[in-house]
């Protein structure tokens, strides 16, 4: 079994030279190949790792397409059995690989796998990006096992193990080739973020397995190509949150779901005002108009299979955590 560890960068050599060694260093086993992709960088960060890291290989893709199209190109030119895409800001730990190839090993039907995701900046903490696995609620909007919002759990060793989730962080995704190509890679359309959420869905759709696997663990640092706090992520979290909806659901559950989406959505454009971020409600609004614009076309990347059947575990974590007071995964 080979697999290949794809390291997404644009413009980050400073993140390769900070987290790069660690994969290197605990990555030292037969059938693993390390790749950089590179999206058209300006900065000299491919040269870095030519100079310093001769054994990595390099794809440079022609444009910054941001996440989705930076790995659907990167990986037409890798040939393995797995690909573990990592983000650029990953710190890895010894022995990280070996639950992994285990599992996929031991598991034929499991297509997708994300480790323990932890805080790089404070590493007692789970880390947004996925934490312990991710599910999603009725009505799309996401959350996990050690993260609901912003309410980030301690890792006391809680989510040590493996469980099935819905859906893989794109911050540490492991991903059978097979299954990659057999779902056309990433939508296109995202740019970045929530990308991911959508590509399990539709392996859920065909079946597939997705499992978290807490024997492995990495550390995130987060938040390093769009800050949290920036306008432009809840931009892309919104309309791509509404692409998932269009593209996945059952037909008979798409438009009373979708409605009560978009005005859940303008309940926390109101929020975003009243806590005098104004720039957040503007961007929840242009989220909405890009929506509706891309509708038609969204509409038509609908697969013919839509599993009609209970894909969420909570009805609304939005009511689940600002009205029940529910803050942890386990309260749920």
């Amino acid at each position: 079994m080979k697999i290949t560890i794809v390291i997404l960068n644009w413009n980050g050599k400073q993140l390769l030279e900070k987290f790069v060694p660690s994969i290197v260093k605990y990555s030292n086993l037969p059938n693993i190949e390390i790749v950089v992709a590179d999206n058209a960088s300006t900065d000299d960060s491919v040269s870095f790792i030519q100079q310093n890291y001769p054994n990595i290989k390099i794809v440079e893709n022609l444009k910054n397409g941001g996440f989705a199209k930076g790995y659907n190109d990167a990986l037409q030119h890798v040939t393995s059995d797995i690909y573990a895409l990592v983000n650029s800001d990953i710190e890895v730990t010894e022995g990280w690989l070996n639950a992994i190839i285990s599992t996929f090993k031991n598991e034929p039907k499991t297509a997708i796998i994300q480790p323990k995701i932890l805080d790089y900046k404070n590493k007692g903490k789970f880390e947004y990006a996925g934490a312990a696995g991710g599910f999603i609620d009725k009505y799309g909007y996401p959350y996990c096992r050690g993260r609901i919002f912003t309410s980030l759990e301690t890792d006391l060793k809680q989510y040590d193990d493996v469980a099935e989730i819905f859906w893989a962080s794109g911050a540490c995704f492991f991903i059978r080739a097979k299954v990659f190509h057999e779902l056309n890679g990433f939508d296109e359309s995202y740019f970045a973020h929530q990308e991911e959420i959508d590509l399990c869905w539709r392996a859920k759709n065909l079946q597939k397995t997705i499992k978290y696997v807490g024997k492995s663990t990495v550390y995130h640092v987060g938040g390093a190509t769009l800050k949290e706090a920036s306008p432009q992520k809840t931009f892309l979290n919104f309309r791509n949150s509404l692409f998932t909806l269009v593209k996945n659901l059952p037909q008979n559950k798409l438009i009373p779901i979708l409605f009560i989406r978009l005005v859940l959505d303008g309940v926390a454009g109101v929020k975003f005002l009243l806590e005098l971020r104004p720039l957040h409600t503007l961007a929840i609004l242009k989220a909405h108009l890009s929506f509706y614009y891309y509708l038609p076309k969204t509409f038509r990347k609908r697969n013919k299979i839509q599993l009609n059947n209970n894909y969420f575990s909570v009805n609304s974590i939005v009511w689940s955590y600002f009205i029940s007071g529910k803050k942890s995964y386990k309260e749920l």
